[in-house]
């Protein structure tokens, strides 16, 4: 394996930024500090750029098998890289659902395979993701699942998923639960008030959410089990898990970028990447997303990457799936509406995007130091590019963000000691 030297780098740890050279040899970091002219296979110069642990993220989708016009494991994961994730893990409903431990084994093959980012397998919650039976989550969890989650879909029965959060806390499993009530969301597709009105759309309610929300939480206090939140949008979802927090339940949460850098007013062009579910809130949300990262409420950005074929989202906005790709716009997009705007410093986003996420996935904690594992990501946060959907790595183009202008741009992504972008 060939040796990289990463050269005057500003390295972002969550308690301090120095300027150091890293050395990588054998897959790890051997030193940092000033190196001088050390010898290197590659050298980088890494000047005013930010070297920041590998990002991991725990919500996305890469639709193998079964969805392989959408996107594959190997596209996928090279969209990851170009992001600047060094992890990712993957959500179940892909057809054959993943319930059972030789597809979660199959995800982990197709990732090694593919030999960008690192891949993990989030396993069913209840057996075909119908909500009646849970799954051998120990099982799974054997073959490679770091997590547990019907995602798309919620365990609507609360009999089921108390059962789910009892299980989980015997192996010590992560439930991730979709939190939306089917009964009052009904046959919406964006979020109920004055734009869906204006645009003519059926609209969901923010109870939708925040009713599952409160239900996940008395369960989770009830059994003094663990439960986390998916992709929260709405200020009273953010709460309510601020307060049960305040009272020790062990509740966790993440968001996704377009909750804090996108409102509903997205939908007035009938721009169909602009479906998302949940769905895109007003300001007063997007506000509330931003005041829960800066205050701690929310301890993941999660991407939901969701890719979804141009014959798919061109249609009618009430046929067209939910969901936008996110992959390689996520760090531009907490860099422009988080750090730029002085909400948060990069050592709080390297919690939100890398350490905490390994952290409840049960993943090796990924750092810039001496003896680590050599993921990592190289980030120039001077530079302001254009997103162009066409110019993306991913099989599908579904960008919300097409001909957004940020700033701050991945540059290279190491996994293992080995660039991969």
């Amino acid at each position: 394996m060939s040796s990289i030297l990463i050269k005057n780098g500003t390295i972002v740890e969550p308690e301090a930024e120095t300027v150091a050279d890293v050395y990588i040899e054998d897959g790890r970091i051997s030193r940092t500090g000033s190196l001088g002219d050390l010898r290197a296979d590659k050298v980088i110069d890494a000047s005013g750029k930010y070297v920041i642990p590998g990002l991991v993220d725990m919500h996305c989708h890469l639709r193998e098998p079964g969805f392989e016009y959408k996107e594959t494991i190997e596209t996928g994961a090279l969209s990851a890289v170009r992001g600047g994730f060094t992890s990712v893990a993957c959500m179940p409903n892909t057809d054959p659902v993943i319930d059972v431990p030789a597809l979660a084994r199959y995800i982990v093959m197709r990732g090694k395979e593919a030999g960008y980012a690192r891949v993990y397998p989030i396993a069913c919650i209840t057996k075909g993701m119908k909500g009646e039976e849970l799954t051998e989550m120990a099982a799974l969890k054997d073959a490679g699942a770091v997590a547990f989650s019907d995602d798309g879909r919620p365990v609507s029965d609360s009999g089921v998923m108390r059962n789910a959060l009892e299980y989980a806390k015997t192996f010590n499993l992560l439930i991730i639960d979709h939190a939306e009530d089917k009964s009052v969301s009904g046959s919406g597709v964006v979020n109920e008030g004055a734009n869906a009105t204006i645009a003519g759309l059926r609209g969901i309610n923010r109870a939708a959410e925040e009713i599952m929300i409160a239900r996940d939480i008395v369960l989770a206090e009830a059994l003094g089990a663990k439960v986390h939140i998916a992709h929260v949008s709405t200020a009273g979802g953010v709460e309510l898990i601020r307060e049960a927090k305040q009272r020790g339940v062990r509740v966790t949460c993440e968001t996704c970028p377009h909750y804090f850098s996108a409102t509903d007013e997205e939908i007035l062009s009938y721009n169909t990447n602009a479906k998302i579910n949940p769905p895109l809130r007003e300001q007063s949300d997007r506000e509330a997303v931003i005041d829960g990262i800066r205050d701690g409420t929310i301890d993941v950005i999660a991407t939901d990457h969701a890719p979804h074929s141009a014959d798919e989202k061109n249609r009618e906005f009430d046929l067209a799936p939910f969901g936008t790709v996110g992959f390689e716009t996520a760090l531009s997009l907490a860099y422009t509406y988080l750090v730029e705007t002085g909400d948060i410093d990069m050592s709080a986003l390297i919690s939100l995007m890398s350490h905490n996420p390994s952290r409840l996935l049960g993943l090796p904690l990924v750092n810039v130091k001496a003896g680590a594992m050599a993921d990592i990501t190289i980030f120039d946060p001077a530079c302001e590019w254009t997103v162009r959907a066409e110019e993306l790595s991913g099989k599908s183009k579904n960008c919300l963000y097409d001909g957004w202008r940020l700033k701050g741009k991945v540059l290279h992504t190491i996994v293992g000691g080995e660039i991969k972008c």
